[in-house]
């Protein structure tokens, strides 16, 4: 009788290709469960509700937290961002790996509530590549990316409190090390 699978927590700074990382992972093996996050932030071009996200109204979010319904949740840049709760459990409970995809303010959460999680940080090659990455979006206004390079060195710091630090060099190869870390393979 093997253990059940331990749930996978990945977090960073924004840009660092979090989920550029999760999407090549998706790509070549789509059992591993990506928990969907409720947020607060309006769709950008492409996203789809249950998709991408859950796509929820401030009161909506706010009756999910009073609730205890999301097992993390965080502001970011002015929206809220939360992991639904009993998904998580479930799948876990079924014997799935599962994959949440997080800030850093959530992944403490979630060491929190779930001790037994594995928390790993994904790092920018560089400070000099993190910028070129969150400045080059091109989707958001320069007080926006302001407080994203401000947030990625808090973020950037909170290295040691993870249990696998894995630097994104190389999608490939990180995809394939995380892959190897939730025991999908």
């Amino acid at each position: 009788m093997s253990e059940r699978p331990r749930l996978t927590v990945l977090s960073g700074p924004s840009g660092v290709g979090k989920s550029t990382v999760v999407a090549h992972m998706r790509k070549e093996h789509p059992e591993l469960w990506l928990s969907v996050s409720a947020t607060t932030r309006k769709p950008r071009p492409g996203e789809r509700h249950g998709v991408h996200y859950f796509f929820v109204t401030d009161e909506e979010m706010d009756k999910l937290i009073a609730n205890g319904e999301l097992l993390e949740w965080a502001e970011f840049a002015g929206n809220r961002y939360g992991t639904p709760r009993a998904a998580v459990l479930e799948r876990l409970e079924a014997g799935e790996p599962v994959l949440l995809e997080i800030d850093l303010q959530g992944a403490r959460q979630v060491r929190e509530s779930m001790p037994e999680a594995r928390l790993v940080f994904l790092a920018p090659p560089s400070w000099e590549e993190l910028v070129r990455r969150l400045t080059g979006r091109g989707t958001e206004p320069p007080e926006v990316i302001e407080r994203r390079l401000a947030a990625a060195r808090i973020e950037l710091a909170a290295e040691p409190e993870f249990d696998e630090t894995l630097v994104n060099t190389s999608v490939e190869d990180v995809a394939r090390e995380l892959l190897a870390l939730t025991e999908v393979v």
